[in-house]
Parts: C-alpha cells; structure tokens; sequence
C-alpha cells in the first residue's frame, strides 16, 4: 500500500511542478488582465507533503491530504465532487447546502424554508463530475425536478451555489456574471410586528423604522384578527381548529383542513362588521406610520375573489403598496378581475416555479407586481429573466425571502442587475443571531439601515459560513453538519422527458 502511495506522492509532486509552471508563465505574459494575474497568485500552490501521513491506513491518507488542498486551475477544468448540507433552526428548518470542487473552492446554496432538503440531495448524482461553471447547462438537466413552491427548493439550491462557485473561480461578484449592477444598495421591506395593544404596537413600530431604519413595511391583513369578535366572518365556526383559530397555513397531515383548502372553495365571507375592524386594524398602522413609507400586505385568509375585492376597496383609502396573494397565483383570470376592481396594486408569485408560468400573469397584467421567491422560482437567472420579461410589460419586482443569508444575498446580487425591483423582503428582522451565520468575505455590513450593500468586489456571493455559530443554531431534529452524503452519490435513473 505504501509503495501505491509513494507512486501517487510523485505523480502528484511532477503534475504540481508542471501546472505550477504554467500558472507562472500566464502571471508572467503581458497579456493577463490585472483580474486574473492577482487570482493566480492569490491561489498559488505549495506541496502537498503527502510523506508525513505515511503511518495512516490508505482511505485516511488521501482524506487528509485532500481536504483542504486548493488546487486553482483554469476555471475550465473545475469539476463538481460532493454536495453536503447543513440544516439549520432558521424558519422552522432551513438546510444550506455546500457544493465541493477539485480545485478546494466550494459554492453555497439554500434550499427554500421548511422544504425537505432531499430536494438537493437527489440532484447529486446529477451534477457530480460536471464543471459547475456551466451553470445553464446544469440548471437545463435538472429542472425538471422542480415544481411550485418549496418543490423547486433542490433545484434553487443547486443553481445559487453554481453562481457562487462561478463567482469564486472568476474572482467576480455574482451580480456581475449577471450581466452588471443597476444600484450599490438594495432596499428591504421588513413585516410589521403585532402587539397586544396599539400603544405596544407604536413602540416596535418607532424601533423598525427610527432604530433599525427600515424605509417599507408590511403587515398583515388577516381575519384571524377577528378571532373572538362576533358576527365577522361567515361560516366561519365550521373551519376553526381546535384553537378556535382560522388558520391558513394548515396542518400538513390534513390535506381537507381550512389551511389546506383554496380560496373559491371555503365560502368564508367578510361581514360589513368584520371589513370596519379590519380597516381599523389598518388604520391604526397608518396613522402611526404616516404616508412616507410604503405599508404592504399579505395573509388575509382563505376566502374568494369576491370577498378581496370588498376587502380591498375597504383598504383603498390607506394607499396600500399591495395586496399579496389574494387567490392561489394559479388562478390569473381571478387575479385579472381582483387587479381591476380595486385600485391597491396586487402582486403573487412567491410559490411560481419558472418563467412559463409567470407568463400568463404578466402578458395578461394579472398583477401589477411579480414577487418571485428566488429559493422557488429557479434561482439568480432565471428569476433575473422573470423580472425582464415583467419589465417589457411595464410590471415591477418584489422578492419574497424568508431563509438564511445565503438566499438572501443571492437575491441581493439578482436585484442588484435588475432594473425594475421595488424591494426584498428581510424575514428575520428580529432574530439576533441570524446575520452571524456568514461573514461578508468584504468584510462589510450585510444590512445597514434598512437596505443591503451590493457587495462590490466580494467573489460570488459573497460571503462564508460561520460555522461555530452555526452549531449553535441547527435543527434539533437533524445536527449531523456538513458530514459526507455518499448514499446520493449514484445516478439510479434515466432522466430524458422524451422518447
């Protein structure tokens, strides 16, 4: 064994003498741009000394003497070869996983909250091998294995950590690999707290806005604020859960519960009583927000078009900066008859999977604002070309985020090189935690006052994991961090959607 070994150490030791030569002749040619002669010597290679681990069993060997060689070569000789994951405690279980190449570079990606991070793992066998550069071409294979909502969770993953990795081999920002920059800073909306009282509410409304400096809030609109207020809603006792509440995300187990039921099909409606105590609700917000900031809305509950038309035209008079998933975004003639009954803009897409299904919402102007969820819609460009395609229509983006801070850059770089975005929503406003999980490789803020710095010159991303703080916050249900999935590495089908 030893004698394989030794073979192995000098092989290596004459291919390292040789690439290090041809790593030095293109520092040396004139012709190298500045970019990539400091990327060359920054990630210029020493010896491996595989001799000093002579007295370990082979597998161990090889594992210690490759983990953390960085061997940067050309770009184009990049090639995938693991995918690991960590599940962290951010919305109820948020996974990050972490693509490993040849060269010790290693891109990040997240799959989408509360989504089963074996979404990511069955593509493994997929892309093990493939240059990750090529990140179209990956992302046309695996994309039939997305679908709406947290379905897509896999294939948004895999596509994030390509950029980042691309990003990191070229030495250039994502935003960049995008096609350019349109802001340095990106404007972020953050959820309006609840409080058991107005005066409570003023208080961590003051603090959103003059401590934490937030420009766009939202808040929610939701009957479940008519919880215990008589002759509100309709048939309303029928759907109650065992709390007595009108819950509209539903138990995952009862696939006939209220959450779990769509709009036209609960016969839920409003009373004149319950509109004047949510209009109330709204006001409230208003009057201690003023006209300066924009107040979105979203979670109202699981009633039919006709019942948001009524709730809307009672809201009009707020100004509103829209109404959020109002019916099931599958539903575009509904949204078209919504959009133009009420003056408030509308906008859905957080659950829509690619751009085809985008389509007919914006050609029909359905909505007046698409709000792509970057961990669903397919990722940096595919949601990218989401947002042109809405801006040939004359409709703007939002985006919807509510994960860790890898999708969050990854939406800060989309929004960073697309022209029409309004705002990103910041999920995690209040959880202290939660930007300690990275450290901005540029070592600035990754949000400031109400808005993100695009960063600059950061590779990728733009950032790396904080793994102590990690361990400090993962799953209780799944601790196992980062360790080897080999079970996923062996392709078991044939793939081609045609004959």
């Amino acid at each position: 064994m030893k004698s394989t070994l030794t073979d192995i150490i000098s092989k290596s030791k004459k291919e390292e003498r040789e690439y290090t030569a041809t790593r030095q002749a293109e520092i040396n040619d004139p012709k190298t741009g500045n970019d990539r002669r400091n990327f060359l010597k920054k990630t210029a290679l020493g010896g491996m000394a595989l001799s000093s681990f002579m007295g370990y069993s082979f597998e161990d060997e090889m594992a210690a003497t490759t983990s953390k060689v960085s061997r940067m070569s050309a770009p184009s000789e990049l090639k995938i070869t693991d995918m690991r994951y960590a599940l962290t405690g951010v919305m109820g279980g948020t996974a990050i996983i972490r693509i490993d190449t040849n060269q010790g570079i290693h891109g990040l990606g997240e799959v989408r909250d509360a989504a089963d991070v074996k979404y990511a793992l069955m593509l493994k066998s997929r892309i093990l091998g493939k240059n990750p550069c090529n990140v179209e071409k990956i992302f046309k294979s695996i994309k039939q294995f997305g679908g709406p909502a947290r379905q897509a969770g896999g294939v948004c993953a895999v596509e994030m950590a390509l950029w980042d990795l691309c990003g990191k081999a070229y030495n250039v920002p994502a935003w960049q690999l995008l096609g350019g920059r349109y802001r340095d800073q990106i404007r972020l909306y953050a959820d309006t707290p609840e409080a058991s009282s107005p005066e409570e509410q003023k208080k961590l409304i003051e603090f959103r806005v003059k401590e934490q400096g937030y420009t766009w809030l939202k808040m929610d609109v939701s009957i479940g604020e008519l919880k215990g207020i008589p002759n509100t809603v309709v048939n309303g006792k029928f759907w109650e859960d065992s709390r007595g509440n009108l819950n509209q995300w539903g138990d995952s187990r009862n696939y006939m519960s209220y959450g779990n039921t769509m709009h036209p099909f609960t016969q839920i409606q409003i009373t004149e009583k319950g509109l004047e105590e949510l209009a109330q609700v709204v006001e409230n917000v208003r009057d201690m927000v003023g006209y300066e900031i924009p107040i979105s809305t979203d979670h109202y509950g699981h009633f039919d078009l006709n019942n948001n038309i009524r709730l809307a035209k009672a809201l009009d008079k707020y100004r509103l900066a829209w109404f959020e998933d109002m019916v099931p975004w599958q539903y575009t003639e509904q949204w078209k008859t919504i959009t133009t009954a009420i003056e408030t803009p509308t906008t859905t897409g957080e659950d829509i999977y690619l751009l085809k299904d985008f389509k007919p919402l914006i050609e029909q102007r359905a909505v007046d604002i698409i709000h792509p969820d970057l961990a669903s819609s397919g990722g940096l460009l595919e949601t990218k070309r989401i947002a042109d395609y809405a801006e040939e229509y004359g409709v703007a983006m939002a985006m919807h985020q509510a994960g860790t801070p890898v999708s969050f850059m990854a939406n800060v770089h989309c929004a960073a090189a697309t022209e029409n975005f309004l705002a990103l929503e910041h999920h995690s406003v209040d959880l202290p935690w939660w930007e300690d999980l990275v450290t901005m490789t540029d070592g600035g803020k990754m949000i400031d006052k109400g808005f993100s710095p695009v960063p600059l010159t950061s590779p990728g991303l733009g950032i790396e994991l904080n793994e102590e703080v990690m361990k400090k916050h993962m799953d209780p249900r799944d601790k196992s961090f980062f360790k080897p999935t080999e079970q996923w590495n062996e392709l078991r089908s044939h793939d081609r959607t045609y004959s």
